[in-house]
């Protein structure tokens, strides 16, 4: 049996009255489907010609949104002497070595971002089933595993995301919150998407962008113009 949607649900879904929106419109659209009393979260997903089974369609880094997402970031960095030092200079929220590995140890994982610099790396790959399925193992793809550590750490506090491609071809992230301006949404949404665009892979056939919707966080999705998503490079 399908699952039941609610009345407020199915009003809101009277609201969508175009089976594609350009980007500009979807964002102005979801805009208007805002219903819960909190701040809710804008979305966007991707469903991508890869095969993520095949390294070299596997699709995942790191943007920096020139919005932010509207989320504090609690940021850990991993290192020891004059990074540890660095690192606080530039922000961080938790340094250190021994501290934090025992953090994780202990499954308080109590940060959204951990960096690392490579020296460090041989010493969390123990953890790996308690960081793997948080996607908070730090990765050179996502600009986590490095030296300049306060780089990443700025990265990071200024609305850098993370995102990686999932099974079936899909990814999603979130651009912001509904209480940002349309121009906000628009530019993160923007910008993420012609990241995506130019990491097409070169095994990848077909229409690359196959599939995008919009969505808030208690709302219908609004189905994007993919012609328009392809041209944003």
């Amino acid at each position: 049996m399908g699952k039941r949607q609610s009345k407020r649900y199915l009003e809101l879904l009277k609201k969508i009255d175009k089976k594609v929106y350009s980007l500009r419109d979807g964002i102005r659209k979801v805009k208007e489907l805002k219903s819960a009393k909190f701040d809710e979260s804008v979305e966007i997903a991707l469903r991508l010609g890869v095969d993520p089974r095949h390294a070299d369609q596997m699709i995942r880094g790191s943007v920096v949104l020139p919005h932010g997402t509207g989320k504090k970031v609690r940021v850990a960095v991993l290192a020891k002497g004059e990074k540890e030092e660095e690192a606080r200079q530039a922000g961080a929220d938790i340094v250190g070595e021994d501290e934090i590995l025992d953090m994780i140890k202990e499954g308080n994982l109590n940060f959204d971002i951990l960096i690392a610099t490579p020296n460090m790396m041989g010493k969390l790959g123990r953890f790996g089933r308690i960081l793997g399925p948080k996607g908070l193992m730090p990765n050179p793809k996502t600009g986590t595993v490095t030296m300049d550590v306060a780089t990443a750490v700025k990265n990071a506090k200024a609305g850098q995301v993370n995102f990686r491609v999932d099974k079936k071809g899909n990814i999603h992230l979130m651009i912001g919150k509904v209480s940002f301006s349309e121009d906000a949404l628009y530019e993160n949404a923007k910008t993420f998407v012609e990241k995506i665009n130019k990491m097409k892979p070169a095994a990848a056939k077909g229409r690359y962008i196959q599939n995008g919707a919009l969505s808030l966080t208690m709302s219908p999705s609004v189905n994007l113009d993919i012609n328009e998503l392809a041209d944003l490079k």
